[in-house]
């Protein structure tokens, strides 16, 4: 017998994942409130890699033709010397299948532009510059207590509120992210004729120099150096460090250099690890995306492993007759993290395992074997 009372879920955060599972259960008939923190809904950033496991989720939620009009696909990838020479091209695997491109560079904010609206037509109730600030779980539900001094009422809330997320530390749940060692300057830039997938050289100051078209005009690029006080970095000086440490790669690294000259342009963050290794929920609260799990890009899958949570959560939600029982709101919310916890795990001991190689100076390291393995595994559905 189907419940006839209306579901109804609370999704904290309004980024790749929250974005993500909100379409999904607004497309089941579940009631969803969306918050999200930030003002502006959080359209910020450089650019995304998104490779085809992360496609096939967002051709899931109907988004698939936008994210390919707005993006810039390719696959393969590129190995350079640091002077710019390419010394080999790797074809990538197509982990989304072989009807999607094996990776698609977009311009962060428009990917997050695309799932706003994708929320907003949803029908979906959204609240910007808004957080929780206590949850109250009984055994029937969660009342949400907000930040402009309203309550809500909910059988489930999603948190979605990323790396530092709130709702972790507030339900108990004591991990925290640590800095690996390593962190990263992004830059948008215009797209050089010559670059047409992203190339990676190892080595010079920096452990890792790369780039990747987001559109037929634009790019990301990107430096990772061993991590500084962030204190010790005068903010106005960001466009003139990065140009100082792009200034020995060659290729189309000088033409990229030549048009960092906004600081506000350009983004620096240390690279952080987080696993949640226990259960992701705690009675009728569970994380989803960066709040469970985080790592270095050094693989590019942080936004898919966070979009296929969604997916996998927002399956099973929408696949259940009734929320009424809190045990077998457990059950659903246990399964929805064997599902989702050894393939984050690989993902997460995969990218720091590339990056700790940089960290030691490995330089024999079998990089392209642990890329592909991981890979191959990503091709099969979560």
């Amino acid at each position: 017998m189907t419940d006839p009372r209306p579901r109804t879920v609370l999704v904290i955060g309004g980024g790749a994942s929250g974005n993500a599972v909100t379409v999904l259960l607004r497309r089941a008939g579940i009631t969803v409130d969306l918050i999200e923190a930030k003002s502006d809904w959080n359209v910020l950033g450089s650019g995304i890699t998104l490779q085809g496991n992360a496609l096939r989720v967002l051709r899931k939620l109907g988004v698939w033709d936008k994210v390919q009009e707005s993006g810039y696909a390719f696959n393969s990838v590129g190995l350079a010397t640091p002077d710019g020479h390419v010394f080999h091209v790797q074809q990538d695997i197509r982990t989304g299948g072989e009807d999607l491109p094996a990776t698609i560079g977009m311009q962060r904010p428009r990917l997050q532009e695309i799932l706003c609206e994708a929320v907003l037509v949803s029908g979906a109730t959204v609240r910007l510059g808004t957080t929780a600030d206590d949850l109250l779980q009984d055994e029937a539900g969660v009342t949400a207590r907000f930040s402009d001094g309203t309550e809500g009422r909910y059988d489930l809330v999603i948190a979605a509120d990323g790396l530092s997320s709130r709702t972790r530390a507030m339900i108990g749940i004591g991990d925290k992210p640590e800095p690996t060692g390593m962190a990263i300057w992004r830059v948008a830039a215009p797209r050089p004729a010559s670059v047409k997938r992203t190339d990676l050289a190892y080595g010079g100051p920096c452990y890792i120099a790369g780039y990747c078209p987001t559109s037929e005009n634009t790019i990301y690029a990107y430096l990772v150096e061993a991590n500084r006080d962030r204190a010790s970095i005068d903010p106005a000086s960001f466009a003139d460090e990065m140009r100082c440490l792009a200034a020995p790669y060659g290729g189309a690294w000088p033409e990229i250099a030549a048009s960092i000259t906004d600081p506000a342009e350009v983004n620096y963050t240390w690279f952080d690890r987080l696993l949640v290794e226990g259960p992701w929920h705690r009675g009728r609260v569970v994380l989803v995306g960066d709040a469970a799990h985080a790592c270095p890009p050094t693989l590019a899958q942080g936004a898919a492993m966070s979009l296929e949570d969604a997916s996998v959560l927002a399956e099973l939600l929408s696949a259940e007759e009734s929320w009424d029982s809190l045990s077998s709101l457990d059950d659903l919310l246990t399964r929805y993290h064997q599902r989702r916890i050894d393939r984050v795990r690989m993902v997460v001991e995969a990218s720091m395992q590339l990056g700790q190689w940089q960290l030691d100076g490995v330089r024999d390291a079998d990089v392209p074997g642990l890329i592909g393995r991981t890979m191959s595994v990503l091709k099969e559905t979560p």
